[in-house]
């Protein structure tokens, strides 16, 4: 991935849209006055696209190594105070998030675009070895729904709540559900 500035605005323009609506004026004077959830979590959005530029620019000039020093610990701190845990560089732009506690991210691995997570949700190897998932574009994970070990997900694949993805799933647009998990197939029974 090329972290560049024009990347930078892309992926703060289309998450911005996302957690803070530009529809209506009223909506976002009470949004900037009030704060809530949504602000909470564009804060750490933002902070985690700053810090992956800074980050992956540090060595260009002074400023930018001080900013991604800056941008790290903002992005730790509010992490921190979320519940949520991951790494720079695993999500690709699109990331939605709806609920925060409890949001565990293996650093190594891989996120499509528009991946949307529901909260509570574990991405990450299953402890016997270092293998991460790599989960596609579009994939939404359902509360509670966690991805482990060396498995792909295909990209428009929905995970059921609480279901435990222990398997690969080369189908797009499948739906997961169960422990461990496996594709729901719909039956239509009259």
């Amino acid at each position: 991935m090329d972290y560049t500035k024009e990347w930078l605005h892309s992926c703060l323009k289309k998450e911005k849209a996302f957690y803070i609506p530009e529809h209506s004026l009223k909506r976002r004077i009470q949004n900037r006055l009030l704060g809530g959830p949504n602000i909470e979590r564009w804060k750490f959005i933002k902070a985690y696209r700053k810090s992956e530029f800074y980050y992956h620019n540090r060595n260009k000039n002074v400023i930018f190594a001080c900013m991604n020093l800056i941008y790290t610990r903002k992005f730790n701190k509010l992490g921190y105070k979320l519940g949520i845990e991951l790494e720079r560089g695993v999500f690709d732009k699109g990331l939605m998030i709806f609920h925060t506690s409890g949001i565990v991210v293996n650093g190594d691995a891989k996120v499509g675009e528009n991946c949307m997570l529901h909260g509570a949700n574990v991405i990450g190897n299953m402890g016997t070895d270092l293998s991460a998932p790599v989960i596609g574009n579009n994939v939404r994970l359902g509360s509670g729904a966690k991805v482990l070990g060396n498995v792909y997900i295909a990209d428009d694949v929905r995970i059921g709540a609480g279901a435990i993805v222990l398997h690969s799933c080369y189908k797009k647009g499948a739906l997961l559900v169960g422990i461990p998990a496996k594709e729901h197939v719909y039956t239509n029974n009259k």
